[in-house]
């Protein structure tokens, strides 16, 4: 098998929520917990830190991973989805799992787990937990692909449980509030391991501090510690300054989105909460990885600045909170013209996000290239019902490209809407 027929494999023949939505979502853990013990249980041989939540885990997955590989540690990270490459998902120190690790482990293990009829999530998982053990790294990062309870990764006892916040997105499979949504988060909260909690909300605070108390968990909530009293910005880095105990200190940090002013407290404090357990991480170590996250993970996709003239911006931001945040820093930039190239899964509560896209932004409507991907006359259709205008092309490329053709020089050019349109761009 060459590394692409590796692929096809695991793309075509096997359920991949990222691709076909729902269908690919298993409500248990029986397949993980069978492909585990047929690994013979690899989680249990490295130490772990389990991150959830609805935004930001990404970002702040990779800010922990590189605090950590900065202090010496050898530190594994899984996230999901890839931009460009399935191997983003898996990570050694920011290296990218090799490709005949891929190939070795599909061609050894595909007839034994056919008869277990994983998801494309769940063989991923089983891959990323072998390799962390057989590279003996000393700390994996772990980000949830969906959820928390239910979530395949949700088998590992980690040393610290991190949800970074709660807001509306998979309400078809988490729940239709933000209550019922922060319960499943709260499921990777394990009996005496300490969480942190990114975000105070009023209508999910209970719920984590409830959890908590039945699993006997020390709770922090990262927001109530640390504050982002100071911005500023020099050129594609910010500099924030964090107040904690009538104590000040400045953090340049790499990653440009205003929403990193949360992840970067969520951070902060889960570094406080490692540091408890023995993990030595000096104040010099924790500002060099905040201002070199991007090239010591490889981070892509967040605020990610594609080009100055004109400006040209790709967020990953895709549910009602994360567009709110994205919308705030575009007002920001005081750009008199905003091209907007938007695509879109068909399985996502489209009618709010919509709502809070302004009418005088040039739309260029397109279709990620998924099976889940929303028509882009569709988009078109239900966005100029609303008063949006725009034209719709056939693919992102199409899209971008006209885009670009349109802007001038001082405008800014926006790509966003869904992970799958910036993966086409960036």
């Amino acid at each position: 098998m060459t590394y692409q027929e590796t692929l096809d494999y695991l793309f075509s023949q096997l359920p991949m929520f990222h691709r076909i939505g729902a269908a690919a979502y298993k409500a248990d853990l029986n397949n993980t917990i069978a492909i585990c013990n047929s690994l013979n249980n690899p989680q249990n041989n490295f130490r772990s830190i389990h991150i959830a939540g609805t935004n930001g885990k990404g970002s702040t997955s990779h800010m922990l991973a590189a605090v950590l590989q900065t202090a010496g540690y050898k530190t594994g990270l899984y996230t999901s989805p890839h931009l460009k490459d399935f191997r983003e998902r898996i990570r050694i120190n920011g290296e990218m799992i090799p490709e005949k690790k891929v190939i070795d482990f599909v061609e050894k293990y595909s007839k034994q787990f056919e008869e277990i009829k994983p998801s494309f999530f769940e063989w991923t998982v089983g891959l990323a937990f072998e390799f962390f053990a057989e590279e003996k790294v000393d700390v994996a990062v772990i980000e949830t692909g969906l959820g928390g309870r239910l979530d395949s990764t949700n088998i590992i006892t980690p040393l610290l449980s991190i949800i970074t916040n709660i807001s509306f997105d998979h309400k078809d499979l988490l729940g239709d509030t933000l209550q019922k949504i922060a319960i499943e988060k709260a499921g990777i909260i394990k009996q005496n391991i300490p969480v942190v909690i990114g975000e105070s909300q009023s209508e999910t605070k209970n719920v984590f501090i409830q959890k908590a108390i039945e699993q006997t968990a020390p709770i922090v909530f990262a927001d109530e510690y640390f504050k982002v009293t100071e911005k500023k910005y020099s050129g594609f880095q910010q500099t924030l300054t964090v107040t904690a105990e009538n104590k000040s200190k400045d953090y340049t940090i790499d990653l440009s989105g205003n929403y990193q002013q949360k992840n970067i407290c969520t951070v902060l404090a889960a570094v406080t909460e490692v540091r408890k357990q023995n993990f030595k991480i000096t104040e010099e170590q924790i500002h060099q990885a905040l201002s070199n996250t991007k090239q010591i993970t490889g981070l892509r996709g967040r605020w990610e600045i594609l080009n100055a003239q004109p400006l040209t911006i790709a967020d990953v931001g895709h549910n009602e909170a994360g567009i709110k945040e994205v919308m705030e820093q575009i007002h920001s930039l005081k750009k008199e013209t905003v091209h907007f190239v938007l695509g879109m899964v068909g399985d996502k509560d489209r009618t709010n996000i919509l709502q809070l896209l302004p009418k005088n932004f040039i739309y260029y409507f397109c279709k990620p290239n998924i099976p889940r991907g929303l028509d882009e006359k569709i988009l078109f259709e239900e966005a100029t019902a609303i008063g949006l205008k725009g034209k719709y092309f056939s693919s992102v490329l199409s899209a971008y490209t006209e885009a670009k053709k349109n802007a001038s020089a001082n405008d800014l050019v926006f790509i966003g809407g869904s992970t799958f349109v910036v993966a086409e761009i960036s």
